[in-house]
């Protein structure tokens, strides 16, 4: 059995929804993970934050906007009045739901329940769309077999037994629909994944039922050597390993979700990067594989804040490290980069909750200065220690540039830089020249 996950834009029209009843009814066992219809999750976020702050006139508006926007796709994805009846009365019953709550107590359960609206949308009107056409296929609930426990990790062992149980409820069926992003917490309360999420169910799906393939359907082909957004002359990575691919989803490769490797990793099941718009494209496979030592590609992540902690007291002392580490533990703070020298040690984050707290307690050790506006730019390849001139080749190419910070050593696999944001187009466009040869 295949895992196919397709993101927002891929049933971002009725078009695109018809385009994708193609792609996926090849006759082959397949479980179909879907996102809500782009645009959706930011409206609904738009509609929680207006219920939160009791303005329910402007909700009341943003849910009856967004309803029409869904009336419309009704109207245009069916033929028979019979499919449209269904599908108006699934938006009715979604959005009289959604109206409830413009009269009612509005807490942080209910924002996750109205953000997982839209993936129950999409997934009921495209298996709707599949009745309409005649292809044999199952709706599987998410929220049936979808756990995270009380750290917000899959509940594996949940996940595992019951989804086989939903899927034994079939005998026959080849073709399963379910949505991404969203599951229950331990409570049993409707919770997700976060933003992204739907490539972590797919992955999480892949790893239960131990599936011969992932593929993750974007709307572009396959992993890039460097970020399209910002550099013209990129291309697509044909190969990937497991830990290639993680680093750089994690550093800034917005094509993937940075915590969805680990569980096809942990399985040992390919996972494919494809194109909604070029089925035919290659894309990017990504797999244990191993690959030949160099440069592969290059990602970066923006947002950064880096903390600088300098103390006499640092020097030839014992201890002390594992004291200011102790701070960013207590308020759960991942650490991105890391520097250290006889007297001072600097670190990066990417979320500056709680910052003021944090500076405060590290001033017990030291002067602390914070800067922010920071982007990580991270080369990431194999780059095996006892072979020279990787390091020569990166700096060569930003011998024009200030570096603020260097992690290198730490992997095989990744070398970070850490630059002022606005020199970030800079670095991206000397990098792809210096180490790839693209103008």
């Amino acid at each position: 059995m295949k895992i196919l996950k397709f993101g927002g834009t891929s049933v971002g029209s009725p078009q695109r929804m018809h385009s994708l009843v193609e792609l996926i009814t090849d006759g082959k066992p397949k479980i179909v993970v879907l996102s809500a219809m782009s645009g959706t999750t930011n409206a609904l976020v738009d509609i929680s934050q207006a219920l939160y702050s009791k303005e329910h006139d402007e909700a009341g508006q943003l849910i009856a906007a967004l309803e029409k926007k869904y009336t419309e796709v009704v109207n245009e994805l069916f033929s028979s009045e019979t499919s449209r009846l269904k599908g108006f009365e699934l938006i009715s019953t979604h959005f009289d739901y959604l109206r409830s709550f413009t009269r009612d107590l509005f807490t942080v359960n209910e924002e996750r329940a109205i953000l997982a609206q839209g993936e129950l949308i999409s997934t009921a009107l495209f298996q709707f769309l599949l009745e309409e056409k005649q292809v044999a296929s199952v709706l599987l609930p998410a929220l049936n077999f979808m756990r995270i426990n009380a750290n917000a990790e899959p509940d594996m062992e949940y996940i595992t037994e019951n989804i086989r149980y939903e899927l034994n409820k079939y005998p026959g069926i080849e073709l399963f629909i379910t949505q991404g992003y969203i599951c229950r917490n331990d409570y049993g309360e409707t919770d997700n994944l976060k933003r992204g999420g739907s490539d972590y169910t797919a992955t999480i799906i892949g790893a239960a039922v131990r599936a011969e393939e992932i593929q993750i359907w974007t709307d572009i082909d396959g992993m890039h050597n460097n970020d399209p957004r910002v550099v013209n002359s990129t291309y697509p990575i044909a190969k990937l390993t497991f830990d290639e691919a993680a680093e750089l989803a994690y550093f800034g490769a917005k094509i993937l979700h940075p915590t969805c490797i680990l569980p096809a990793k942990n399985e040992n099941i390919p996972v494919k990067l494809l194109n909604t718009l070029q089925p035919d494209a290659a894309g990017t496979i990504i797999s244990s594989e191993n690959q030949a030592e160099g440069f592969r590609a290059v990602a970066a992540k923006d947002g950064i804040t880096a903390i600088n902690i300098k103390s006499g007291r640092m020097l030839l002392a014992y201890g002390f490290l594992r004291a200011v580490f102790e701070v960013f533990e207590r308020y759960r703070k991942p650490i991105d980069m890391i520097t250290t020298s006889e007297v001072a040690v600097s670190v990066t984050v990417d979320n500056t909750d709680d910052l003021v707290n944090i500076v405060e307690e590290l001033n017990e050790f030291g002067t602390v200065n914070v800067d922010s506006d920071l982007s990580i730019v991270s080369i990431v390849g194999l780059f095996p220690a006892d072979k020279p001139g990787y390091a020569g080749s990166i700096f060569d190419a930003l011998r024009n540039i200030p570096v603020r910070m260097i992690s290198y050593g730490g992997s095989e696999n990744n070398i970070s830089i850490l630059v002022d944001t606005k020199l970030k187009k800079q670095t991206l466009l000397a990098l792809n020249k210096g180490l790839f040869g693209l103008e």
